[in-house]
């Protein structure tokens, strides 16, 4: 365990660096042209141009991730999260190099990775399911037959692709006919496969996922709950843990659930179990992130632990700092805000020159951040600027501290979603913890 090449860019390549310096192990960092001048590639240990901006041309380019590798004589590749983080063949093919892929094997990547194959591997395993229909090949015809067998409105989701981008809400046939060939395409350009499945809608749903870890000897733990709710087009905005007002017995359902479904595929290493919760607090899978998360910032400031040591003691069959569950606790309350360079009322993605970025720093106060100033935020990737994570003793305290804190953050140069973040602490759908996935779009007004 000496050398790590990180197969990603801006705030989690930095993140992984950070943990590895820690451990005393080197890193390797790959940038295109677009990323050369970001914090990352300067904290890494050695850092190695890897093409042009456009991702299909760098950091999707496996045969030239796996050229550096070997030149670098690296001993294994993080992928982080999103690029190639979840693709088996990537996986796959790091392994027969040789090289130890810090994350699940690529059998349970490939398994868990195809939302229609996971559906069924975790009702033969006995986990609840949101009511649905797959098929390797549905025509219109079929989905038409099915979406009324299972009831409008339903969600009409990519098998291969997560996110907003994989899915869109059908209210009713009409809907389902305009969005069929559409999503089938963008499903192709994004993640490489055309092949849908349909979704029974659950409204006012809310979006919890569990933490678990699969260690090296084939034990599986959770490390608690995250509430995912806030979410605009799909996508997480802001995450927290623990997960407001979600009874005791809910919290045990859902832990049962998500170790049921990691044993069920005999997973290793982290990964998060995503869950819909109607509104009688009954969980249902949704699908199994095979990799780190975004938003593990806040499960690791209330259980204390590093969650990337964790995944490279476990790739290379250490020992993790926990020989039981019950060696796992949560204390405190931790929110993470998502900062785009976006505008906040369309959503719309906002590039430019960061001319000036300031945040409070102190207790309970974390940012997770890709960018310094004067870094251009281009249009190529995400547009995620930094994680800000606040963290306090109880959730009331949290949110009064983010409030706070919030006010002596500055972002120039870039439109940003600051203000959105301000107007949800204020309002009272998330002051009472109440919210589920439509409440953003509730707080905004639409």
């Amino acid at each position: 365990m000496k050398k790590i090449l990180i197969a990603n860019r801006g705030e989690i390549a930095l993140r992984i660096i950070k943990t590895c310096k820690k451990m005393n192990i080197k890193t390797v960092a790959v940038y295109s042209e677009a990323d050369q001048e970001l914090p990352y590639v300067k904290e890494a240990d050695a850092a190695k141009l890897i093409g042009p901006p456009p991702v299909a041309q760098s950091y999707l380019h496996i045969d030239r991730l796996l050229e550096i590798a070997s030149e670098e004589s690296v001993d294994a590749i993080h992928p982080g999260y999103g690029l190639l983080s979840e693709n088996a063949e990537f996986a796959e093919r790091v392994e027969e190099k040789g090289l130890i892929f810090i994350g699940p094997s690529s059998s349970v990547m490939r398994k868990m990775g195809d939302k229609i194959e996971a559906r069924k591997t975790m009702m033969e395993a006995g986990v609840p399911v949101v009511p649905g229909y797959e098929s390797e090949d549905m025509t219109l015809e079929e989905a038409f037959r099915e979406a009324q067998k299972i009831g409008y409105p339903v969600m009409l989701k990519a098998s291969s692709g997560g996110g907003g981008v994989g899915m869109v809400l059908c209210e009713d046939e009409q809907a389902l006919n305009q969005h069929f060939e559409p999503t089938i395409k963008r499903s192709q350009a994004y993640f490489g496969s055309g092949k849908l499945f349909i979704e029974k809608y659950i409204p006012n749903a809310r979006h919890i996922e569990v933490q678990i870890f699969g260690n090296a000897q084939g034990e599986v733990f959770h490390l608690f709950e995250r509430n995912c709710s806030i979410q605009r087009r799909n996508q997480k905005v802001i995450e927290e843990s623990p997960s407001p007002s979600l009874t005791g017995p809910a919290k045990d359902k859902l832990y049962h659930l998500a170790v049921q479904a990691a044993e069920a595929v005999g997973y290793k290493n982290a990964g998060t179990i995503e869950c819909i919760m109607d509104i009688d607090e009954n969980p249902y899978f949704l699908e199994m992130n095979t990799r780190l998360q975004v938003e593990h910032p806040v499960t690791e400031e209330v259980t204390g632990f590093d969650l990337v040591e964790w995944q490279i003691k476990t790739a290379f069959n250490e020992a993790l700092p926990v020989k039981s569950q019950e060696d796992i606790q949560s204390s405190g309350h931790s929110i993470e805000f998502r900062i785009y360079a976006e505008d906040p009322k369309t959503f719309y993605p906002s590039p430019g020159t960061l001319k000036e970025v300031k945040f409070p720093e102190g207790d309970g106060i974390r940012v997770d951040i890709g960018y310094e100033e004067q870094n251009k935020v281009t249009p190529y990737y995400d547009p995620m600027i930094a994680k800000f994570i606040v963290t306090a003793d109880s959730r009331q305290s949290c949110i009064q501290a983010a409030r706070q804190a919030f006010d002596k953050v500055t972002i120039e140069g870039v439109k940003t979603n600051i203000s959105l973040h301000k107007l949800v602490l204020d309002s009272a759908e998330f002051m009472d913890g109440k919210y589920h996935t439509q409440t953003l779009m509730k707080i905004k007004g639409e």
